[in-house]
């Protein structure tokens, strides 16, 4: 893997929009003139399973082909998969998890057997409930994703995002809006 390369391994259940999210995240930092990749892996996957994706971004194009084994950041869309999905499998201590939970960073951390440092949390759910008007953290946990690689321009993904959602929802403006506000809001959010 080139020093250059972020890998991202996404957790969810089906029907949460890890998927979604890993094509949302790789469209918008495409636009920002990086390489990338987004893939699910598929399995028998239904409404409620433990399903994951990924993407890999690069300032060179990418030749690898292969699945992510080494993530430097794990984002868990639903908590209740740290308890029966490996979802630090891979990772080293500069690496980084963010969870979608109102719990502490502390307290995920010790769940995890990781060191506090490399855990983020947003109460995505929350976020999701208030701004889009159901419980599909997708959106908010790629703005989390945003601001914890710290590289990627904010202002850029909200942008490329809300031409792919104006596209999809021309005519459901709430949606479009809803979905944006939690981006941003899971931005200004995710802590430590």
């Amino acid at each position: 893997m080139s020093a250059k390369m972020i890998e991202v391994r996404w957790h969810g259940r089906g029907g949460q929009g890890a998927k979604t999210a890993a094509l949302l995240f790789a469209e918008a930092v495409l636009a920002t003139g990086k390489y990338i990749q987004a893939f699910p892996e598929y399995g028998p996957e239904r409404m409620g399973a433990p399903v994951q994706s990924f993407n890999r971004i690069s300032e060179e194009p990418i030749t690898i082909h292969s699945g992510i084994t080494n993530p430097n950041y794990v984002v868990i869309l639903d908590p209740s998969l740290m308890e029966s999905v490996p979802v630090t499998e891979g990772i080293g201590k500069e690496d980084k998890v963010i969870v979608n939970t109102s719990f502490g960073a502390a307290e995920i951390a010790q769940k995890l057997g990781i060191n506090a440092s490399q855990v983020y949390v947003v109460n995505a759910s929350q976020i999701a409930v208030e701004t889009i008007g159901k419980n599909i953290p997708n959106t908010p946990m790629l703005g989390a994703l945003v601001k914890v690689i710290g590289t990627l321009d904010i202002n850029g993904v909200l942008e490329d995002t809300k031409v792919k959602l104006t596209a999809k929802f021309r005519h459901k403006p709430e949606v479009i809006e809803g979905n944006l506000t939690s981006i941003k809001r899971a931005f200004d959010e995710v802590k430590n």
